[in-house]
């Protein structure tokens, strides 16, 4: 954070408070009223990683896929086959030991799947690079909720140093006010300004208003995404508008970006993962081989048989799927090219839009801040002296309102610039 804004008050975060009926209860309960629980931009993304629930949802695809790991590896069963024949239900007369020895048969077979082309080993490497690829889609799903968090995050420190901002501002109206109420008291203020003045003092009152129910809604959003059970209902944020300069040149930006966006990494492990399910579809085309070994005893007589069978590869030799399965490579390339050139397209517009807010948050505090409080200083100073008008008095009051508001929405902009260039390169530690 820069020097001046650390010295700057008017920029750090406060406490929420409700709208009291005078500006100095305002200042007061702003001051007295303290919220059960803090948290701060890291305090928020650990919570959200622990305890939002789409994250959480979607992480179980990765137990999903390696279930699905166990599957790939499973052994055909055996099958087990018995029978019997020649069996005198409808002469019940003729059942004898003797009988059943020398005239039935009984048969008993156990068979076997013989799996060819080593399917098996495929199945697993295939399962096996799909959740691969699902654990990179989990980690970028985290990459995208930890970008809306500091975004929520920043919108509530938006919210209070607005709220800040209008409550010093509604307490130092309140005096001119008292003032001005002295001066047409004594006649030395017409009926009409003393009442433009009072008018005025809405403008103040409604601007806290609003910034407080920004706050609320900025809250609501932010909890949404932290899990509501993480954070107790009167909670707050503990943090301020910030400026941070970025010494990062283009190169190293896409470089770390290219090691660390993982939407890139899994488009580049789907082809790892198209190319797996090609060499399963070529070994699907190779015929399996039944084997069964069968017991008989008939007229007295026992027996064994060895068979077995295969499918004769004339007709269908998986060539359809094999066919897909190369087009599926093909297309995971061009995704994966797609994305590499998309990070890059992120991190130039992130980089840009960063240097952009930066040169507007350098002009206002190169000067415009601080000459739109003196400004208003001076007409304030003069105006309850007699010296200057009104009208003069509270076009400067105007501007200062419009120039702090705008200052703030610069550093919020900064700052949500620098969370979509993190979100860009894919670390929140930039160089």
């Amino acid at each position: 954070m820069c020097a001046a804004l650390l010295a700057s008050p008017e920029l750090m975060t406060g406490q929420q408070s409700s709208v009291p009926a005078t500006p100095q209860a305002a200042t007061q309960a702003a001051k007295t009223q303290t919220p059960s629980s803090r948290i701060t931009l890291d305090d928020a993304l650990r919570m959200a990683l622990q305890h939002n629930h789409a994250l959480q949802a979607l992480r179980s695809t990765i137990r999903q896929s390696e279930a699905e790991e166990i599957t790939a590896n499973l052994r055909p069963n055996p099958v087990l086959g018995i029978d019997t024949q020649y069996l005198p239900i409808f002469q019940p007369e003729k059942f004898s030991s003797d009988y059943l020895k020398n005239d039935s048969e009984f048969d008993a077979g156990i068979g076997y799947l013989f799996e060819r082309g080593k399917k098996r080993q495929h199945r697993l490497e295939a399962a096996r690079d799909q959740t691969t690829v699902v654990r990179s889609q989990v980690v970028d799903s985290e990459r995208q909720l930890i970008y809306n968090v500091g975004q929520q995050f920043v919108d509530v420190l938006l919210a209070q140093s607005t709220i800040d901002l209008a409550v010093r501002d509604l307490d130092s109206f309140q005096k001119t006010v008292d003032i001005s109420n002295e001066r047409y008291r004594v006649g030395d203020l017409s009926e009409g300004d003393f009442l433009k003045i009072k008018l005025q003092l809405l403008q103040f009152q409604t601007d806290l208003s609003a910034a407080k129910l920004a706050k609320v809604q900025a809250l609501a959003g932010l909890r949404q995404l932290l899990g509501f059970e993480s954070v107790p209902d009167d909670y707050d944020v503990q943090g301020a508008l910030d400026y941070q300069p970025v010494h990062a040149d283009m190169t190293t930006l896409k470089s770390l970006a290219a090691l660390n966006r993982p939407d890139l990494r899994a488009a580049q492990q789907g082809v790892t993962a198209a190319e797996s399910q090609l060499a399963l579809q070529k070994a699907e085309g190779k015929m399996d081989i039944t084997g069964t070994f069968n017991y008989t005893h008939s007229g007295g007589t026992s027996s064994a048989g060895l068979y077995y069978s295969m499918p004769l590869p004339i007709f269908n030799r998986n060539q359809g799927e094999i066919a897909r399965a190369n087009y599926a490579v093909t297309q995971a390339r061009e995704q994966a090219n797609e994305t590499a050139q998309q990070v890059s397209t992120d991190v130039i517009q992130a980089y840009e839009n960063l240097h952009t807010n930066d040169q507007i948050v350098q002009l206002y505090q190169g000067g415009y801040v601080d000459a739109a409080k003196q400004s208003r200083d001076i007409s304030e100073y003069a105006y309850r002296k007699g010296a200057a008008s009104l009208l003069d008095f509270l076009d400067a009051e105007r501007t200062f309102r419009a120039n702090q508001l705008a200052y703030r929405q610069a550093l919020a902009n900064y700052m949500l610039a620098m969370e979509q260039l993190r979100q860009a390169v894919g670390t929140r530690n930039l160089p």
